[in-house]
């Protein structure tokens, strides 16, 4: 794929996650994919961080969405390659500090096999 292309899927993400349409979100993604987040190891420490499939995707998001109505990520900057879309954005949360986010799609075919969240 072309940096193109995959900066075009990062949007879609953003606009998906900050609309919680959270089905549209989850076709962005491999049915097998993995996602990693250190969000996911304090409020699911069984996980040690990781999920895999659309279904663990979906209970986890759903999840976040209610518990946190408000949350918004204000893309920063976005780099591609041939595989990859490095993403940094803001974390933003009502009665919350905004926190700055990297994360890595990895792209296989037109779908991500992989996400990874990396943040203080």
């Amino acid at each position: 794929m072309t940096p193109e292309q995959l900066q075009s899927i990062a949007f879609r993400w953003f606009e998906t996650f900050n609309n919680k349409e959270l089905e549209k979100l989850l076709s962005l993604y491999d049915d097998e994919a993995e996602h990693f987040s250190p969000k996911l190891k304090i409020h699911q420490p069984e996980t040690n961080g990781l999920v895999i499939g659309k279904e663990a995707m979906r209970t986890w998001w759903q999840d976040a969405f209610d518990r946190l109505p408000s949350l918004y990520y204000k893309v920063k900057s976005l780099t591609a390659n041939s595989d990859r879309v490095f993403m940094e954005y803001i974390r933003q949360v009502e009665n919350e500090d905004d926190m700055l986010v990297a994360e890595v799609l990895e792209v296989r075919n037109g779908k991500i096999i992989s996400s990874r969240v990396y943040h203080g």
